[in-house]
């Protein structure tokens, strides 16, 4: 059935915009964007550095905390950021988190030791979350629902570029300035910012007493965390089903209902509990936390299965990448423009899910050998596939929200996205090692299969390496499988959405 939302929510006169001059808005949209890309490239430009940051300081052990220090802060703060600005007005919210952040990157690239560059990657983080949740949010209050898509598939652009350059970016910096430089070129990014959205950017202040949910954020924040931390139970405790992640898990159950009963009585809610009582909503919750376990959670996987399955080195896997992230381009850009020209979104979600669903059926049939034209074409399919579905779930729950509580439905979208992504990243991982320990294959010259690096890899004999090629092919099958059963939770959800059509104005 086709469900128009009703006349007076079509009517064009109600919406308007915080910034009304075009090209002061065009202008405060790219500050935006400029902001985005630094936050998002933090996450990527480390991943090169990092061996050069263990060489310095040692703590191997601690390694994956560099990364993992800032997803969780960065999880953790992105409803609390979503609210404030609801309370407070977005521009000085956000204004806030680019200060933070930027704080952050200083004292990253002035840290002195393993510890302290965690903390202070936790600080970064602390501002990341706001930023990302911030520009959602604001864009929703300069651009009318059918525009906003088109723009959204420009912010997503940005998380892509982002994502491709950072490792490169991060590279020549760390060979050429030393690791630091990774985080001290943040700062006149920061500043200038900063400065910009101070000068253009109007704040529009509610008509509401604020009224902070402190105990709302706190258990909200603790319940994140330990989803974070289970979802890292693999590297902390040495398993997923180990007492450690139990406790982890347990503590999570606990703050999420302690969580949902402080939230029934509070005046204002850091997420309110209504927006999962719209049906639009919580499917698109769904789609958002499927399109993250798909979409962010499966990228290390997919270069895993390239490596080790059809001999490329890591330069190679990253230039073939190139194909996923063009897809993801041209189909954010195309969904981008017919949402805004038809107002329909279902539609997008569901060639989203379905797309992806198909493609990693594909992946679970490849085999070791599979030319490597075919398996671009594969990876061009889904990125076209995440493309059309990138920014469904935010213009959908920011049209079916009330405006008083934009910013905290923006900051469950992402944060679900978020979760999505790193429960994902946990159960592949779980299923890969268990069917590569099932296996049990005896491979000649190899003392342990999953301690091979890329280059070990290439010094083997030719009939070594078919046979790791042929191991982690069937290793992989269950591993995609799971994927494509994952994301067919999301075509469900996507199916059962209303074909609502978005108005040319939120009133």
């Amino acid at each position: 059935m086709d469900a128009r939302v009703p006349p007076a929510a079509e009517a064009p006169s109600a919406f308007v915009s915080l910034v009304p001059d075009p090209r002061r808005r065009l202008l405060a949209f790219a500050l935006l964007m400029g902001g985005m890309f630094m936050a998002t490239l933090d996450n990527q430009i480390v991943s090169t550095a990092l061996p050069t940051i263990v060489g310095e300081f040692g703590e191997l052990e601690r390694f994956a905390w560099v990364g993992s220090a800032y997803l969780l802060a960065v999880s953790t703060v992105m409803p609390f950021y979503g609210k404030l600005g609801d309370l407070f007005g977005r521009k000085y919210v956000m204004m806030a988190a680019i200060f933070v952040f930027t704080l952050g990157s200083l004292v990253c690239g002035l840290a002195g030791s393993m510890n302290q560059l965690i903390a202070a990657r936790v600080l970064q983080g602390l501002g990341g979350g706001g930023i990302m949740v911030s520009i959602f949010s604001i864009n929703a209050d300069m651009f009318e629902p059918r525009v906003r898509a088109r723009y959204q598939s420009y912010s997503s652009l940005m998380l892509m570029a982002a994502g491709a350059i950072g490792p490169t970016l991060g590279g020549v910096l760390s060979d050429v300035f030393g690791w630091r430089s990774i985080f001290l070129v943040n700062l006149p990014i920061g500043i200038i910012v900063l400065a910009g959205l101070a000068l253009i950017l109007p704040n529009r202040k509610p008509d509401r007493k604020p009224e902070i949910d402190y105990a709302g954020a706190i258990l909200l924040a603790g319940a994140v965390a330990c989803v974070v931390l289970w979802a890292d139970g693999s590297q902390l405790f040495g398993s997923l089903l180990s007492v450690g992640s139990a406790a982890v898990a347990a503590t999570g159950i606990a703050f999420a209902i302690a969580w949902v009963v402080v939230e029934r009585r509070v005046a204002e809610p850091i997420i309110p509990l209504s927006l999962f009582r719209n049906p639009t909503i919580s499917l698109l919750l769904v789609v958002s936390l499927v399109s993250g376990a798909v979409g962010i959670g499966s990228v290390n996987y997919i270069a895993l299965f390239l490596q080790t399955t059809t001999g490329l080195t890591p330069s190679q896997a990253g230039l073939l990448f190139i194909a996923l992230t063009g897809g993801i381009a041209a189909g954010s850009l195309t969904a981008g423009r017919l949402i805004s020209l038809t107002g329909r979104y279902k539609i997008f979600a569901m060639i989203s899910t379905t797309g992806s669903t198909v493609t990693f059926l594909i992946f679970s049939t490849l085999h070791a050998g599979t030319p490597i034209y075919l398996i671009a074409m594969v990876m061009v399919l889904q990125g076209l596939s995440v493309g059309f579905g990138q920014q469904v779930p935010v213009v959908g729950v920011q049209n079916a929200t009330d405006p008083r509580d934009v910013g905290a439905a923006t900051g469950a979208v992402t944060l679900t996205r978020m979760a999505g992504a790193s429960i994902a990243i946990s159960i592949y991982g779980a299923v890969l090692s268990s069917y590569m320990l099932g296996q049990g294959v005896d491979i000649p010259g190899v003392a342990s299969i999953d301690q091979l690096t890329p280059a070990d890899m290439a010094a083997l004999p030719a009939h070594s390496q078919e046979m790791i090629a042929e191991t982690y092919t069937r290793a992989f099958q269950p591993v995609f499988l799971s994927m494509a059963g994952l994301i067919a939770i999301g075509l469900v959800a996507a199916l059962s959405l209303r074909n609502i059509r978005l108005p040319t104005s939120k009133p």
